[in-house]
């Protein structure tokens, strides 16, 4: 187990090494010109002052690798003198630039809209993991019955829905005519709350800050408020994770060994819960994994859709007003936690299956 781990971390540098390249070698499409705001949050307003920024970050110079400059002054480091590494450091050092949209530096902007979307997505958990593979595991064991067919039914409906539709016919119905659950995070009342000194903000999570600054009324208003984008991305979740689940489970429940233990005389929950879940569990893992990132990196048009001012809010009207740097800023903060969530799937799969720790 530790030998696999140990593989897999040595791996991690490289990885997050050509995410980095691949995001800058994006960048590197734009001319010195629009790259500058990358460097500057104000540019002055007078003649030539966007040539002397360009000269003085050095915009003009190599991409990547900087030979020219290497063989001049016969130094080897000079070859590492490139734009390339001249925002790597800035990287590492938590400078992404400065965000139009956010009116702040994009770090700052993704720290600030993060907890946001992360609460979004733990409250996805719970229904997209447990009642997902439940009904999938359930569909299986009741191969061409009724229980099947419904759940196949429902998955299908599911998958086919795009998610702009169901979360406005949810909004229809449950807000508009009903007026049960309303959009947004937090209703105006509970909002000038939160934003108050008397209420504490430790995690900017409005229910767990809510419970543990004691204020169930406003803890059951922010619940209100995550009705609608919990039930439209778990419903949507759930129909993927069902079927995987069940094909997984299908698949698992024709081979050998679990005939091989029927034929003992074990009881069937025996042979359902200990001998094919967890062998069945390796292509669920993969794909709820895949998953729990995108909910965790910002659900784009959930969040637009429902005002839900996350991630995905933030990176759609940073697109639409064409603030590339934040749009960069996110695609490497999206590929940094996609290469850090496979380490933690490739983890789980030794768990799952030893099998896996020989490899």
């Amino acid at each position: 187990m530790t030998a696999y781990i140990i593989r897999r971390l040595l791996m991690l540098p490289i990885l997050l090494l050509g995410v980095s390249i691949l995001i800058f070698g994006m960048m590197s499409l734009l001319t010195p010109y629009e790259r500058v705001s990358l460097y500057a949050a104000e540019i002055p307003r007078r003649a030539g002052a966007i040539d002397e920024l360009i000269e003085k970050y050095g915009l003009n110079d190599p991409i990547f690798f900087n030979t020219g400059k290497m063989w001049e002054e016969k130094n080897p480091l000079a070859l590492f003198e490139s734009q390339y590494f001249r925002w790597l450091g800035k990287v590492l050092r938590g400078d992404l630039g400065f965000s139009k949209v956010g009116k702040r530096p994009v770090s700052e902007a993704l720290r600030y809209y993060f907890p946001t979307t992360a609460e979004l997505a733990l409250w996805c958990i719970v229904p997209l993991v447990v009642v997902g593979i439940w009904l999938g595991i359930q569909s299986a064991v009741h191969h061409n019955t009724l229980i099947d067919h419904v759940t196949r039914v429902f998955s299908i409906i599911g998958w086919s829905f795009p998610t702009f539709v169901l979360g406005l016919l949810a909004l229809m119905l449950f807000y508009a005519k009903l007026e049960w659950f309303p959009p947004s995070r937090l209703s105006d009342w509970a909002n000038q709350v939160v934003l108050s000194p008397e209420f504490t903000r430790y995690t900017s999570m409005n229910t767990l800050d809510a419970l543990l600054n004691g204020r169930l009324d406003i803890f059951w208003d922010a619940i209100r408020h995550l009705v609608l984008p919990v039930i439209t991305l778990s419903y949507l979740s759930w129909a993927l994770i069902l079927r995987v689940t069940r094909s997984s489970m299908l698949e698992v429940l024709r081979q050998d060994y679990v005939t091989t233990a029927r034929a003992k005389g074990l009881d069937e929950k025996v042979v359902i819960n200990k001998h094919a879940r967890p062998n069945a569990m390796i292509p669920v893992a993969t794909v709820g994994g895949i998953m729990l990132l995108n909910l965790a990196s910002g659900v784009v048009i959930t969040e637009t859709v429902f005002n839900y001012r996350g991630m995905g809010w933030f990176i759609a009207h940073s697109a639409l007003h064409l603030d590339v740097i934040s749009v960069m800023g996110f695609a490497l903060f999206n590929g940094v936690l996609i290469v850090l969530g496979n380490l933690a799937v490739d983890i789980l799969y030794a768990f799952l299956d030893p099998r896996v720790r020989l490899r």
